[in-house]
């Protein structure tokens, strides 16, 4: 006979302790600089984040006390999905934070309409794909990669500093991938 133990995978939402706002706050500001006060203190109502089952949450005060009406098991997320914590304790940014990244990115890439799909299918951005690049980009910064019309199409790590892509060979890295809109179809289970 095989037993299987069924835990209540659910838990309580609840706030970030230290440790964990310091990893938050330290990947968001990799992408969003100093830019990552305006994600809390907003014009239009307070934001906060919220882990729940390793998963880190960014919502308004007003979701979070609706969400505070639902049963634990009944619960299964609220807010949009920033991120979430792996195993060994680090914090990775997940493809549905994009939107907020955007919007509030020190860096940016653009990339020609060749080079759109290749990177959607999970590809770094070549120099040959590069259309823009936001001036005095440092090297192995965080960057958000837009298309030509201005579509967040996903974000990575600049390879290069800006001046390093003006002279770079048409087939070296500029952006290393690092997620994708790509991944809501690749991964549509995991997220």
């Amino acid at each position: 006979r095989i037993l299987v133990v069924v835990s209540n995978k659910f838990s309580n939402m609840r706030p970030l302790n230290d440790d964990e706002s310091r990893a938050v706050f330290e990947k968001l500001s990799k992408y969003v600089g100093s830019n990552v006060k305006y994600m809390i203190d907003r014009p239009d109502e307070d934001y906060l984040f919220r882990l729940h089952e390793n998963r880190v949450y960014y919502m308004s005060e007003t979701q979070m006390k609706l969400a505070g009406n639902f049963a634990r098991d009944q619960l299964n997320c609220a807010g949009t999905c920033v991120g979430k914590f792996t195993h060994s304790g680090k914090f990775k940014l997940a493809i549905t934070s994009l939107d907020y990244l955007a919007k509030y990115a020190k860096y940016k890439v653009w990339v020609k309409p060749t080079g759109e799909q290749i990177f959607l299918y999970g590809n770094n951005v070549l120099k040959s794909h590069l259309g823009r690049i936001t001036e005095n980009t440092p090297q192995y910064a965080g960057v958000v990669v837009f298309s030509m019309n201005d579509i967040p199409l996903g974000f990575g790590s600049s390879a290069k500093t800006t001046e390093q892509c003006k002279d770079a060979d048409p087939t070296q890295i500029i952006v290393f991938h690092q997620a994708d809109v790509g991944e809501y179809i690749r991964d549509e289970t995991l997220l």
